[in-house]
């Protein structure tokens, strides 16, 4: 993102009447105050709108742009989230999703801060385990959600307790 939050891609195609270069450019517009999370994973933004809970009910704008091209990823999305700064919680549901995303926060159209998107080896009250059986499922065992990541790539999650696998999408579905 630019200094006001603003990304802009430019391609070069030949257009087939001599040969001249003709550039063509897009771009989403800034935003005043809030948070751009760049480099996500091209196809996952709708998945990171579920993970930070943003209700797309609400007066305030939400821009997302899929699918654009990335030197670091190849093909990306990028999300920007009017009025909201991202705390370390939704860094860490974040991190489940797009380990590698970058984090500006905008105020008064101009960066004032960059974060980066860092995986825990634990997660702790990230996400439920989903297995039915879970002793986090007792109520009378009041213990935290407590995740360990085994993998990084591909993303493997087990329960600290049980040991069950989780798959992404369950994360997703079990997120606190």
């Amino acid at each position: 993102p630019h200094q006001d939050g603003s990304t802009m891609q430019e391609s070069r195609r030949r257009s087939t009447q001599g040969g001249e270069v003709m550039s063509e450019m897009r771009r989403v517009t800034a935003i005043r105050n809030g948070t751009v999370v760049d480099h996500i994973p091209s196809g996952n933004a709708m998945q990171v709108i579920k993970i930070l809970r943003i209700d797309t009910d609400r007066a305030t704008p939400v821009s997302l742009v899929m699918n654009v091209p990335s030197d670091k990823l190849g093909r990306k999305d990028v999300l920007k989230i009017e009025d909201r700064e991202l705390d370390q919680e939704d860094l860490d549901r974040l991190a489940l999703i797009a380990p590698a995303a970058s984090i500006a926060i905008i105020r008064n159209h101009a960066v004032a801060e960059k974060m980066r998107v860092e995986l825990a080896d634990d997660l702790v009250n990230i996400a439920k385990c989903s297995f039915w059986n879970c002793i986090t499922k007792n109520d009378r065992e009041p213990l935290p959600q407590r995740m360990r990541v085994t993998s990084r790539d591909p993303l493997q999650v087990r329960c600290y307790y049980c040991g069950r696998g989780q798959e992404i999408h369950e994360l997703i579905e079990n997120i606190l």
